[in-house]
């Protein structure tokens, strides 16, 4: 009997398209860095069923980043969506991308996609011109609602404004203004298996209202892990990365989440553990 086939939802966050040619904050070309994370998640096997981009796809906004973008995202050869972080636009989004499935025809860009057994949640949390985040009443009222639809089948949320602190001063003071208000939805809705977020550009694991919750570091550059505040706000060109969300399938008691940690780049191996003989090398 062959084992059930995980489902696997891959994130990348913080991309920070420039316009061509343009560098982020002088230094980092944002879109070598895209092009080394789609030509990692095309080379993995088995691929992802899907790709969520959880904020920042662009930089300033304009019109020409989302084109840059979408050029860039061309050669990905799986199925992705995305929602808005504080460096996005609704409306520039929402023309770049019109096939995806938004909760509304206006406001926030709100999306909920089945995966097989899964249910990939994504919260708008953009607050227009502003760096922190906030979850308006509706985008409330439709998760709540979307999460009683059912109440065993899993679910994924994903949106871009942590809704914990890091540590990080100059980042925590611009994360999700009213974690409380999601809090209440996350603890009345125990299928709830993670809360995956961006914008600190950083892989960092903690729980929040009684469940696992995470932010992707990016492609591209880290923000400064300062938590003395020594400096003022940095970021450093660490290795990069994306994180894979694996829910294995445990016949009838359900299935587990799974979340590892996929660098970007060419390191040596894999190499084997066993020789020939079967023996330990």
């Amino acid at each position: 009997m062959s084992k059930p086939k995980p489902t696997i939802i891959a994130q990348i966050s913080d991309l920070h398209i420039k316009a061509p040619g343009e560098l982020a904050y002088g230094k980092v070309d944002t879109a070598k860095a895209l092009e080394r994370c789609v030509a990692e998640l095309n080379a993995l096997d088995p691929r992802p069923d899907l790709v969520v981009i959880s904020g920042d796809l662009v930089d300033t906004p304009t019109p020409g980043e989302y084109e840059h973008l979408w050029r860039l995202l061309a050669p990905l050869k799986i199925p992705f969506i995305g929602v808005p972080g504080n460096h996005d636009a609704r409306d520039m989004m929402r023309a770049a991308f019109p096939d995806w499935a938004y909760a509304k025809s206006s406001g926030p860009l709100d999306q909920a996609r089945t995966v097989g057994p899964l249910d990939i949640i994504l919260l708008d949390s953009h607050v227009p011109e502003k760096p922190h985040g906030t979850l308006a009443a509706s985008t409330l009222d439709w998760l709540d609602a979307t999460l009683a639809s059912s109440r065993e089948r899993p679910a994924l949320l994903f949106l871009h404004h942590p809704p914990f602190r890091t540590g990080i001063e100059h980042m925590d003071v611009q994360d999700l203004f009213n974690a409380d208000d999601l809090a209440t939805i996350v603890r009345k809705h125990p299928r709830i298996q993670i809360v995956a977020a961006g914008h600190v550009h950083r892989a960092t694991l903690t729980t929040f209202a009684g469940t696992v919750a995470t932010i992707c570091p990016a492609p591209n550059h880290a923000v400064d892990l300062d938590i003395a505040e020594l400096r003022p706000p940095s970021f450093r060109v660490e290795p990069p990365a994306f994180h894979l969300h694996v829910w294995f399938p445990d016949g009838e008691e359900g299935g587990h989440l799974v979340m590892h940690q996929v660098p970007i780049g060419d390191f040596d191996g894999p190499h084997p553990f066993f020789g020939a003989d079967g023996k330990l090398l």
